[in-house]
């Protein structure tokens, strides 16, 4: 298995290579070469697997046995998920009204970016201990992107991880998952900006070549494919918890902010899972506009909802989605293949270009049209029907959804009686131990959770970036301090 970007300009890239790259040298995100397709006698196999045991055999699919041996990878994934508080890992909760939800959040920092990130902090210490070379990580972060991939590196040898997270933005206690880790391989900054601000201050050093070979910058957001590949797996595991066979669809609606979690689910359908997707959005709407009418461009402004983590205007995946429906993946490279992957790289280049220049670009109908195939919705949620979806599914269920769950509950609830009868899950990406805020909003009963009270007592560590600094600057003199041996 190998991969290229979605821009053209690298290719022939292993997985160890994709691991440990954030943009691709052209400005562009990696993508596998090829998308295996599985067939019906092998979903019928793995619906009777354990997660962890799916997580192996999907994940093989995608990593070369040259590269981790099947053996090692089946243990690597196991330490992934042995700190897990549940030993299922996404338990399904079924709720009145059909409310069905895949509960992704039992991992480290309550939030289902522990799923993938427990993962890629394996693979990161098996290879860097491996090489003996050192990296430095960095991440902008809406929220649980940040305390995630500081929990699964924290402490590594051969990892240094720099993170930036939007000061006021986030819930307090995701914050606070970050400031208060101490190990000297943690650096966290909170700048006076939103995530898609941090995203410009990042890129800029990772399209500089020469800082980024001679630092070994990496990123560990849902740019690293690793993050993407890992996350295929829940889409295979909800359908199963759902389906009574394999040829049956199966509609699963993702709270949506940058696009990793969705763009996995289409590799999950290029694969051949019959899944339909929604995509479940905040008022900061540009998945909503690119998927329903082609209008992707940016707003004005970010509006700060009760869902932090998904108040993005730059959902920068979109790219891989584009790609995904534009290429077709099984091909011969010759005649038609070529012509194929010469088409598909110019309209993302196209495409990519003139966002990046005016913040707006029209998506081709013929393009809308294939990717609605599968994903099929996008619905827009106000914190409103946020705090009303909450107080109901407590009324209902005594069971407390986090505002992000929040806002796929609230499709799935206004979609009671569709047309067609199709079985439905709801992820849910967090706990709702995290969002205060958001359940003292809702009028819920709260009873503060003790891991919470314990973090509130914790020392923090951090440093401020204000909105008059050149923050590209400072990320780049903290890099090269993390990379100058100590006397």
């Amino acid at each position: 298995m190998k991969y290229s970007s979605t821009r053209g300009g690298v290719s022939d890239v292993t997985f160890e290579e994709a691991l440990f790259t954030g943009y691709a040298a052209d400005g562009g995100i990696l993508l596998p070469v090829s998308i295996p397709t599985v067939n019906k006698a092998t979903l019928e196999k793995w619906r009777e697997l354990s997660f962890q045991d799916l997580a192996t055999e999907i994940v093989s699919l995608f990593i070369s046995e040259t590269e981790i041996p099947k053996e090692d990878l089946q243990c690597l994934i196991k330490n992934a998920y042995a700190s897990f508080s549940v030993p299922e890992v996404a338990p399904v909760a079924r709720l009145k009204d059909d409310v069905t939800i895949l509960e992704l959040f039992h991992g480290k920092t309550w939030s289902f970016k522990d799923v993938a990130m427990s993962c890629v902090g394996q693979f990161y210490d098996y290879f860097c201990s491996k090489r003996k070379q050192h990296y430095t990580i960095v991440v902008g972060t809406s929220g649980d992107t940040g305390s995630s991939a500081i929990e699964a590196v924290r402490g590594l040898e051969w990892v240094d991880i720099v993170v930036l997270l939007p000061r006021g933005r986030c819930a307090k206690v995701q914050e606070l998952q970050m400031t208060t880790v101490l190990e000297d391989n943690v650096h966290v900054f909170r700048v006076d900006g939103t995530s898609d601000d941090t995203d410009l201050a990042i890129k800029p050093l990772f399209m500089d070549a020469e800082f980024r070979t001679r630092h070994r910058l990496t990123s560990i957001n849902s740019i690293n494919w690793c993050r993407i590949m890992v996350q295929v797996v829940h889409y295979f595991y909800a359908y199963f918890q759902m389906s009574s066979d394999v040829d049956s669809p199966v509609e699963i609606v993702v709270p949506t902010g940058a696009c990793g979690n969705v763009t996995a689910g289409c590799i999950a359908s290029k694969m051949g899972l019959p899944v339909r997707l929604v995509c479940a959005v905040t008022c900061n709407d540009i998945v909503s506009r690119a998927l329903s009418s082609g209008d992707y461009s940016v707003s004005q402004t970010v509006t700060p909802t009760l869902a932090p983590a998904m108040d993005i205007q730059v959902p920068y995946n979109m790219e891989r989605i584009w790609y995904i429906f534009i290429f077709r993946f099984h091909i011969t490279w010759s005649g038609s293949g070529i012509y194929s992957l010469t088409v598909t790289r110019h309209l993302i280049n196209k495409l990519m270009s003139e966002f990046e220049s005016t913040g707006s670009v029209q998506v081709p109908e013929a393009l809308a049209n294939k990717i609605s195939a599968v994903i099929t919705d996008a619905h827009v949620v106000s914190d409103d029907t946020v705090t009303s979806t909450m107080a109901r599914v407590w009324a209902d269920n005594s069971y407390l959804v986090c505002p992000h769950t929040a806002i796929a509950v609230a499709y799935s609830l206004e979609n009671r009686s569709k047309g067609e009868s199709i079985p439905r899950i709801c992820i849910a990406t967090a706990s709702p131990a995290k969002f205060k805020e958001a359940v003292d909003a809702a009028g819920i009963p709260w009873q503060q959770d003790e891991r919470v009270s314990r973090l509130i007592s914790l020392p923090v560590r951090y440093e401020d970036m204000e909105r008059n600094e050149d923050w590209s600057d400072i990320l780049r003199k903290k890099i090269v301090a993390i990379n100058t041996p100590k006397c």
